[in-house]
């Protein structure tokens, strides 16, 4: 990571770690307490299909603060519906957050197919006067602050129950609100 710094210092850059999350209508399992022998039962429909998909990037620069910024893909079950991300996504999140931020950006991410994708190594090469990629080692998502915000997010949904995908999307666009708000140095550096 020093020589990531190096160059975030050098372009006056934040680091940015993205990562992907998704949530289906089960809700993650949770703790819980409950009366000794009286078993604690969320009782979850089975019916219905999607899931909501998130992709973000937790950026960091020295001296400032930390940002999230996500984008959400809404997966009904339909036929010939995207399931998930495609290069496009990861490059309209990226350009997305460039202008926000308003400086240029060194990303940092797994090596999941979508990102190794042709198209999406052109963008980054056609951009490198802003644009910076390195990926992540395999197998190693202690090295990527982003697993742990999702992380949060489900344990903060735990045992919610929802009867339909707009209610999941609620839920979700809630938590990550939530998380923003309460966003602070300290704790999102410890992850």
């Amino acid at each position: 990571m020093a020589g990531r710094k190096a160059t975030a210092a050098d372009l006056g850059a934040y680091i940015c770690f993205a990562d992907e999350a998704g949530q289906g209508l089960r809700p993650p399992k949770g703790r819980t307490w409950a009366p000794r022998g009286a078993r604690p039962v969320v009782t979850v429909r089975g019916k219905g299909s999607g899931q909501v998909n998130i992709a973000g990037a937790v950026c960091y620069r020295p001296g400032h603060r930390s940002h999230l910024m996500d984008k959400l893909l809404i997966y009904h079950g339909r036929k010939n519906e995207p399931k998930s991300f495609t290069w496009s996504d990861y490059r309209d999140l990226i350009v997305t957050v460039h202008q926000q931020l308003g400086t240029p950006l060194i990303r940092c991410w797994d090596n999941l197919s979508v990102h190794l994708a042709a198209e999406l190594a052109r963008f980054a090469e056609a951009n490198t006067d802003w644009l910076r990629i390195y990926r992540l080692p395999a197998y190693a998502p202690e090295l990527n602050p982003a697993e742990g915000i999702w992380s949060l997010m489900r344990r903060s949904m735990a045992n919610f129950v929802v009867t339909d995908l707009n209610a999941l999307v609620r839920i979700v666009k809630r938590k990550l609100k939530g998380l923003r708000r309460t966003w602070r140095p300290r704790p999102v550096r410890g992850w």
